[in-house]
């Protein structure tokens, strides 16, 4: 269904394009009619300037002569002033460009000038002024109107005191300044429609990187994490650090998403195999006590087997759940109690309770003298214990075995490595996820993952060497100064 025009109109106009089209528009706008505005002003000022000039000029050479009004008529050396000052007959509104009049000071009334009659123009530039010693105090001329045409005029007054008024049309000045008006306002129109598609498509190429931007994010929206914004080669610094900055966020959500979903489908599976861990020993002690209940258990012997087996489901159960609870309280950070460890004191306990439960194991120990660190000393026990137990489990009772310990680089390397029989490439990288364990072992599977997590905790990394027949080094890596997890 299409939109209607209003609508789409007015969104048009919302647009950014439209807006900074407007708005470059407004202010060249702004600025032709500033320009135009000065410029005529100072046409106007500089012709005035020139036609007040010419005026003051005349009027002053003629206060200067000290003549009288019949002095300078008896004068023929002023001859060619009526042939230049003296308009010829004319009808009752017609213009001149100059007018030359002479009037009398007592009447106001125009008076006769080298033996002519005055003029319509002269007698209407004497009409015109009302107040001629006003006039002639002036310094400069003043604007009067004769005839409906606007004049600069001026006077003096003669020995006899008779006012000679003098004026010159400025119609050809106004003239002048209308037509430059209208071209300054043609050429102004033009630059601002020039601007104006110009601003469109400037704007509309710079513009395409945001385009690019939002067709990424509709896409992202549909579910395509993978898609970034494009680099262009028109962009602008802003712009191409917002793309910069956008795509970093994208990746981070990216990032994220992938995170979630994996931890998702971990918490899943670690869901199933602890119900399915749990179910195990469950099963055994309810069919114990079915055993029990029906009277099927009558010896003596049969009953004690039965209730150690239970109570040996028990502990498993109960080794099961405290182990799940560690983890847990792993996964929320939990604040360690730090204080000075001697780590090569743990290694050697590790080592000796180990000859303890399997006296013909061959155990080396490199951990000779004391090394201090900052850490939880009962996470770092629990740590050597799980790695400890790892090997007496998955290993021979006279498989060697070597603990060691060590500084260099800032950091303390702590290794335990047997001769066993090593694992498999896709084992290896399995080894920290909960639950997993090689076939034919038992155990609950969760030793090394809580390795994992009370070495992180501290700010750690643990690493894997293994191969097939070639036995299993666990490397430890700790900081000297502990630092917290990210």
């Amino acid at each position: 269904m299409r939109q209607p025009v209003a609508l789409r109109c007015k969104r048009g106009m919302r647009s950014l394009r439209v807006q900074l089209t407007l708005a470059n528009v407004a202010l060249l706008a702004v600025g032709v009619v500033a320009a135009t505005a000065v410029s005529l002003m100072g046409m106007r000022h500089y012709l005035l300037d020139q036609i007040d000039s010419e005026l003051v000029k005349t009027r002053d050479s003629l206060a200067g002569t000290q003549l009288t009004l019949r002095e300078i008529d008896s004068l023929s050396v002023l001859s060619f002033v009526k042939d230049r000052l003296i308009p010829g007959k004319s009808g009752e509104h017609s213009t001149p460009d100059t007018v030359f009049a002479a009037m009398d000071g007592t009447t106001g009334e125009a008076v006769p000038l080298f033996g002519v009659a005055p003029t319509p123009a002269q007698r209407g530039l004497a009409d015109a002024v009302d107040d001629p010693r006003a006039l002639v105090g002036d310094s400069g001329p003043r604007d009067v109107t004769l005839h409906g045409a606007s004049y600069r005029a001026t006077g003096t007054r003669l020995v006899d005191g008779t006012y000679v008024l003098m004026a010159t049309s400025t119609q050809a000045l106004h003239q002048g300044i209308a037509k430059a008006l209208k071209l300054d306002l043609a050429v102004g129109t033009l630059l601002l429609a020039l601007l104006a598609c110009l601003t469109l498509f400037s704007v509309r190429r710079r513009m395409l990187p945001l385009e690019d931007m939002v067709e990424t994010s509709s896409a992202i929206a549909e579910g395509d994490l993978t898609r970034r914004v494009p680099s262009s080669r028109e962009a602008t610094q802003e712009v191409e650090q917002l793309r910069l900055a956008l795509n970093s966020m994208l990746h981070q959500v990216e990032t994220a998403y992938r995170t979630r979903e994996r931890s998702a489908a971990q918490l899943r599976h670690f869901v199933a195999d602890a119900s399915h861990e749990l179910r195990t020993p469950l099963s055994a002690i309810r069919g114990y006590l079915q055993l029990y209940d029906q009277g099927m258990l009558t010896e003596p012997d049969e009953r004690r087997r039965a209730w150690d087996r239970m109570n040996g489901e028990v502990d498993r159960m109960g080794r099961l759940v405290d182990e799940l609870l560690t983890l847990a309280r792993l996964d929320q950070r939990p604040e360690l109690r730090l204080r000075n460890v001697d780590l090569s004191r743990l290694v050697r306990d590790a080592a000796e309770d180990l000859r303890a439960q399997q006296p013909d194991r061959p155990v080396t120990v490199a951990a000779d003298g004391a090394l201090l660190i900052r850490a939880d000393e009962s996470g770092l026990r629990q740590v050597l214990g799980n790695l400890v137990a790892n090997v007496r489990t998955h290993t021979p009772a006279d498989v060697p075995v070597r603990l060691a310990v060590e500084r260099a680089d800032g950091v303390v390397r702590l290794t335990v490595e047997d001769k066993g029989p090593g694992l498999e490439a896709e084992d290896s990288a399995r080894v920290f996820d909960r639950f997993f364990r090689t076939g034919g072992f038992a155990g609950s599977g969760l030793g090394l993952a809580i390795v994992q997590g009370v070495v992180r905790a501290h700010g750690g990394e643990v690493d894997v060497r293994t191969a097939p027949g070639e036995g299993l080094e666990v490397t430890v890596v700790l900081p000297a100064q502990p630092k917290a997890c990210a």
